[in-house]
Parts: structure tokens; C-alpha cells; sequence
């Protein structure tokens, strides 16, 4: 299906209304997704990206019914993860003399996956191709947004912007454009990905930025890789960019603990209510991460200011699934952040211990003296929870 986006541009991408699992089992995809490609016709004819492997033949014989895959003049791939490059085999088997423009590590990746020498040309931040009637494509290379290969692609004479994996979400909408879409549900997709995603990339995010609105280009629509099409306002997902990359955080503060016979559990919502009684104006929330879905889990830490991890001690140390989250809270990479730490424990108790340090090799500032209870939380116990939770409070 060739949907029209402008004047010479139109959507020929996928919805992905099944996904619910992306990166392998990584990401969450409660929402579904899509894999936008676009069809850009000018005096020439060009495809960006591609979509999906399990999506190639259908793609392709739409490209074919619709457009003809001989009207193809070139494509350019603005990255090489298989979500958006999956259908270069097949396409390619039809057109092996399509030209291929991309970023020179995009060559590298995808000489990588798909084990063949098409014919690439590199191109490199500044770089234009000019596809007649008076618009040309101009190219800034975006390395680690998310991938070393990305690349922007801007369309001279129509103002379109297409970021590829940058200002998009996973979100299955045959809406198509943002202000056709619940907001609430847009924002909360976008927020997700940006902080299981794109954290770690922050400070390359917003030098990318400036560097863009640098150049002075008008920008009337972005087109992105996955969701939605920003077409009103589309500036404000740009701006939205440059505040969570600026160590962002909420008044709002989250507790992540795991629990095997419920002590820890009661530590968390006694703290919780310390902190909630404390300060009356900050959000508190509480998860148990075996049993919330992690991404989730993720964004509100993104979201928050502070964070408080708690478990029981087993084995000299920590559940499973705490320890799980704790290696994904150190990989992305958060910066201004306050923690504290706390568990039940029977016999060692290095739990607690174990967790204040990882809080610290998270970059997090640890402001409170790591809370240990041993055994069952009694009344006393409790009570001391409420006031660790006030005195964390009064920390922030």
C-alpha cells in the first residue's frame, strides 16, 4: 500500500501489529510497531530503507505492483539493522544493479549480515544528490543514534526530515501521522524508547541536534523509521529529544525490589509511604521486577530523580531478576541520579550491601546508608522503614 505523506514522498512500509517482543526479547512492544519506508518521487525515483526480514516478499511485491522495481533509480539505506534493511536481499535479487546510498560503516554492516558486494556509494555529512524538480537529498551522518551507520537524510524543496531510528516509537497505527493518534499513548511510546534505547547516546543526541538545527533548514514534517509520522508541530519531538538528553528527571522517585517470602516487599511500600508522607508533591512508585515488564520498569527509572533497589540475600547475593535490571540500569547509563539500598537477609546479609555498591557503579549518588532487616519485618522494623523512606525524602 503506497500511502502519500507529500507531495513526492509516500509511506510503502509495514505495520507490525503482532510484535510484542523487539531486540530478540529486549524491548516490549505492547503497542505493535511499524517499518517505514518511504518512496521519494522527483524527477527521480528513490527508496529509503527497507523493511523487516519476515516482511521482504510482500514488501518487494508490493515495490513491484505498485511503483516497478525497474523505475527504481536508487535507494539509500540510512541504517543497516535488520529492521530496516531485511528486505535488501530480496530486493536486490530483483535489482542487483540498484545503487545503494549509505553511511561508509553502514557498507561495513551490511557486507556484514547479508555476505554481499552491491553497489554502494558512500556518502558523508554535508553531501548532496540532487533528484530533479528542484529538490535534492542532502546527508549528515548520525553515529550511535542508535547504530555507527546511522545516517539522517533531509529532503531539499519539500522540508522533510527522515531520522531513521531517531524521534520515532514502537506504535502499529494505520492513523499514520501524530495528530491523528492518542497523545497519551503516543508520549508514553516515545519516552519508552527514548530511555531503553537512546540514554546511553544522550550527549551525542544533543550535540546531533544542535548540529541540525545548525544548518537552518526549514522542517515541515519528520519522517522516522518506526511509528508515527510527525507532520503537526513537528519540532516538538525534537525539542522533547533535547530535554531527555539533558539528564532528565522528574519529581518522582521509584522503588525496584524482589521478594521471596514478602520482607522486602514490606520494606518497599513502608519506605514508600515514608518518602510519599515526606514529600507530598513527588510521585512514588514501586515495582516488583519479576514481576513488571522490564522496559517499563526502565522508563520510569529514566523518569525519576531517585532510586531505591531492594532483595533478600540469596546465595551471597541478589534475585535473579534484580540483578537482571541492575546490569540494564549500568549499561544505559543514567546521570544525575540519588539512590539507596535495602533488604531482608536470614543468615549473611551481603544483599543490601552488594546493591548500595551497584547503585554506585550505575553512577548513581548514594545518599543513605544501605537499610538491612534481618529476618521477618516486625513492627519496629516497619516503623524504621517509614522513617528511612522520610529521612530519603528529606535527601533529594
Amino acid at each position: 500500500m503506497i500511502r502519500k505523506i507529500t507531495e513526492s514522498v509516500s509511506w510503502v512500509g509495514k505495520i507490525d501489529w503482532e510484535l510484542k517482543k523487539f531486540h530478540g526479547s529486549e524491548y516490549s512492544t505492547h503497542k505493535g510497531s511499524s517499518y517505514n519506508s518511504y518512496l521519494i518521487r522527483a524527477g527521480k525515483t528513490a527508496l529509503l530503507d527497507t523493511v523487516w526480514a519476515p516482511f521482504a516478499k510482500e514488501f518487494v511485491d508490493n515495490l513491484e505492483a505498485e511503483v516497478g522495481l525497474r523505475n527504481l533509480d536508487f535507494m539509500v539505506q540510512s541504517h543497516a539493522e535488520v529492521d530496516h534493511s531485511g528486505a535488501l536481499p530480496e530486493l536486490m535479487s530483483r535489482r542487483p544493479d540498484l545503487p545503494i546510498y549509505c553511511s561508509a560503516n553502514a557498507v561495513k554492516s551490511i557486507r556484514g549480515q547479508y555476505h554481499k558486494d552491491w553497489d554502494f556509494r558512500v556518502v558523508k555529512t554535508g553531501e548532496s544528490l540532487d533528484i530533479g524538480k528542484g529538490k535534492s537529498l542532502v546527508f549528515v551522518e548520525a553515529p550511535m543514534l542508535h547504530w555507527p551507520d546511522s545516517l539522517f537524510t533531509y529532503l531539499q524543496g519539500e522540508a522533510v526530515l527522515f531520522p531513521n531510528d531517531a524521534f520515532g516509537q514502537h506504535f502499529a497505527t494505520e492513523a499514520l501521522f501524530n495528530d491523528l493518534v492518542n497523545q497519551d499513548e503516543l508520549w508514553h511510546e516515545c519516552v519508552k524508547y527514548y530511555a531503553n534505547i537512546l540514554t546511553p547516546f544522550s550527549s551525542l543526541v544533543a550535540k546531533k541536534i544542535k548540529e541540525v538545527v545548525g544548518l537552518g533548514l526549514p522542517v515541515e514534517v519528520i519522517a522516522p523509521s518506526h511509528g508515527v509520522i510527525w507532520r503537526e508541530d513537528p519540532l516538538q519531538i525534537v525539542n522533547k529529544y533535547a530535554e531527555w538528553a539533558a539528564d532528565y528527571r522528574e519529581d518522582r522517585v521509584v522503588l525496584l525490589y524482589d521478594s521471596m517470602w514478602d520482607g522486602t516487599r514490606k520494606l518497599a511500600e513502608q519506605i514508600a509511604h515514608g518518602i510519599s508522607d515526606a514529600s507530598s508533591s513527588t510521585e512514588v512508585r514501586v515495582h516488583n521486577v519479576a514481576k513488571t515488564d522490564k522496559n517499563d520498569v526502565i522508563t520510569d527509572v529514566f523518569r525519576s530523580k531517585a532510586v531505591l533497589l531492594g532483595s533478600p540475600t540469596i546465595n551471597k547475593g541478589i534475585l535473579n531478576a534484580m540483578a537482571g535490571i541492575v546490569e540494564q540500569i549500568k549499561g544505559l547509563r543514567f546521570k544525575g541520579k540519588k539512590g539507596a539500598a535495602f533488604g531482608c537477609y536470614g543468615w549473611s546479609g551481603e544483599s543490601f550491601r552488594q546493591l548500595d555498591e551497584e547503585l554506585r557503579e550505575c553512577g548513581f549518588e548514594v545518599v543513605s546508608e544501605a537499610l538491612g532487616c534481618l529476618w521477618e519485618p516486625g513492627p519496629e522494623e516497619l516503623a524504621a522503614a517509614y522513617e528511612y523512606g522520610r529521612a530519603f525524602a528529606a535527601k533529594l
